[in-house]
Formats: structure tokens, C-alpha cells, sequence
């Protein structure tokens, strides 16, 4: 199976990187740290229960398809790259036919399940993709950046894949100023983690699940995320017209008409208490990012 997907992306593969095809059924890249972060990501999204948890609660709403149907168009006959691609939740929601949908994701449960789904699946780190550069029409980073280390480098690599007129997205990472929770804020946003384990919500079913599941939200922490100049200051100078959309995770298409929606309560009550304006766009949960590759040399 490895050997067949090596064949498919041998023309997108970067030379001298040592496989051994033999010994895989999926490609398989050296990881050059065994960080926390990624030892966290590996187990807890290439566990059997907690990975089906997730592809079932997470990005499959209707709101979440409209938003990136509009933001992508179409992507039949492209060449697609999904970091982060966990269980294959983006391709699952949003179908089509993708010329080739290549899925890298450092767990490999996670990836089997992609694999059966359609993806052409790649194991490897995000922080130093196993690629060429400038080959993509769609690179798609959804609910990945926070997942890594350094959020810098990781959107600096996938960048690096599209290719002159080709686009990227990034969505599903959290604002800073949306999450910068203090005071009885902080207090209540750290209790609805024991709620969350009593009704068995989706992703907290056991303490081990949600333990393990807070190991790998890295950056999604009160006082860490990402912010817009974030996005402009990364990938402006490297070519890119940037625009970016905060949001609330309840409108769709709307979005990117600089609708950011509503949030919950829940999320509205821990913004008031923390002295932070929940109906301003720096109080939407999200930043969803559509970068466009110049053409020309900037």
C-alpha cells in the first residue's frame, strides 16, 4: 500500500529522504522530535474510541460545510493537501472529487481511518513537511495550528506547498483576545471541564479522554492563539494576499461576508467576566485565514 501511494506522489515527494517502503501501509517520514505536543496528537487521535469521538462531533455541522464551501469553491481536479487531516473530517463533510487529497497527520490511527475515507495518506510532521514546494492548488489547515508547537513554522511550511495563484485556508483556531479568560472567567471556563465529563459530552467521556485530549490544544489556552497579524505578518512577505475572518462557529457562508455570529452563552458568560466585549469581532472564537498566492514575484 505504501509503495502504491509512493508512487501516486513520487513527483511531489522531496528527494534523498530515506523510506523504506517495504515495511509500511502508509508512508511513513521521519519525525525528527518526539515533543509532548506530538506524542500527545499521535495517541490521542490514533486512539480507536476517542478518534471516532472526535470525527463525529467535530466540523460536520452544516454551518461549518457552508463556510468552507464558500471559501474553497470548488475543489474537484486539484491537487489538495490536508495537514492535520486527523480522521478525515474536511473530506468527509465536504465530498467532492480532489484530482489527489493528500492527508498528513502525525497519528496513525488517525490516518487509517482517513485512508478509507479517500485520502492518500502521509505520516509525517508539520513543522517539516516531506514535499516539494510551490506543487498545490489548496493547501487546507483546519483546527491544526494550535495543535503544534510552533504555530509559526508549521503555516511557514504549508505555505511553502502552494503553488503561484493557488490558495490557502486555515480556520478553527482560537483568537487570543476571544480566549484571554481571567478572574471568575477563568474560574468558570476551568469548571465546565468536570460538567463536560459528567454528561459525557463528545471528547470528554473519561478522564483519560479528555486528559489526553487537552494534552494536544497546545495553544488553546486563555491567553494564547492566534491573532490577525498573526496571518499577515507570516505569509504577506512571503507572497500571499491575505484576508482574514473572525467568527463564532455559528453562521456559515456568512462569514466571509464579515458576519462573525453569536457565540454561546456559555462562552459570552466567560467573556463578561473577564471584562471582554462579547459581541466585538475580537471576542469571536475563531480565525478562519484565505491566502492567496501572488502570481508574480512580490
Amino acid at each position: 500500500m505504501a509503495t502504491s501511494s509512493y508512487s501516486v506522489l513520487r513527483p511531489y515527494i522531496a528527494p534523498d529522504l530515506g523510506l523504506d517502503l517495504d515495511k509500511q501501509d502508509i508512508l511513513n517520514f521521519p519525525v525528527s522530535t518526539s515533543s509532548p505536543p506530538i506524542k500527545a496528537n499521535s495517541y490521542y487521535f490514533g486512539h480507536p474510541e476517542w478518534a471516532k469521538n472526535y470525527f463525529e462531533n467535530c466540523h460536520r455541522d452544516q454551518m461549518f460545510k457552508s463556510c468552507w464551501e464558500a471559501a474553497i469553491g470548488s475543489w474537484d481536479n486539484k491537487i489538495v493537501v490536508d495537514i492535520g487531516c486527523g480522521p478525515g473530517n474536511l473530506y468527509a463533510t465536504l465530498g467532492g472529487k480532489p484530482q489527489l487529497l493528500i492527508g498528513v497527520d502525525i497519528s496513525y490511527g488517525a490516518l487509517s481511518m482517513a485512508q478509507r475515507l479517500g485520502y492518500t495518506p502521509v505520516l509525517a510532521d508539520a513543522h517539516q513537511l516531506p514535499f516539494i514546494s510551490n506543487f498545490a492548488d489548496l493547501v487546507v489547515v483546519n483546527a491544526t495550528l494550535h495543535h503544534c508547537e510552533y504555530m509559526d513554522v508549521v503555516l511557514n511550511e504549508a505555505a511553502r506547498l502552494v503553488r503561484p495563484g493557488g490558495i490557502l485556508i486555515t480556520d478553527h483556531d482560537p483568537q487570543l483576545t476571544a480566549w484571554n479568560f481571567q478572574g471568575l472567567g477563568l474560574w468558570l471556563w476551568n469548571w465546565r471541564l468536570w460538567l463536560y465529563r459528567l454528561i459525557k459530552r463528545g471528547g470528554h467521556t473519561s478522564q483519560a479522554e479528555q486528559t489526553w485530549g487537552l494534552a494536544t490544544e497546545v495553544h488553546h489556552r486563555p491567553g494564547d492563539g492566534v491573532t490577525p497579524d498573526f496571518y499577515y505578518k507570516t505569509l504577506e512577505p512571503l507572497g500571499f494576499t491575505v484576508k482574514v475572518y473572525p467568527h463564532n462557529h455559528t453562521v456559515g457562508a456568512q462569514v466571509l461576508q464579515g458576519d462573525y455570529g453569536k457565540s454561546d452563552g456559555k462562552y459570552r458568560l466567560a467573556q463578561l467576566l473577564s471584562l471582554i466585549n462579547p459581541n466585538s469581532p475580537q471576542a469571536a472564537l475563531s480565525l478562519m485565514c484565505i491566502a492567496t498566492r501572488h502570481t508574480y514575484k512580490s
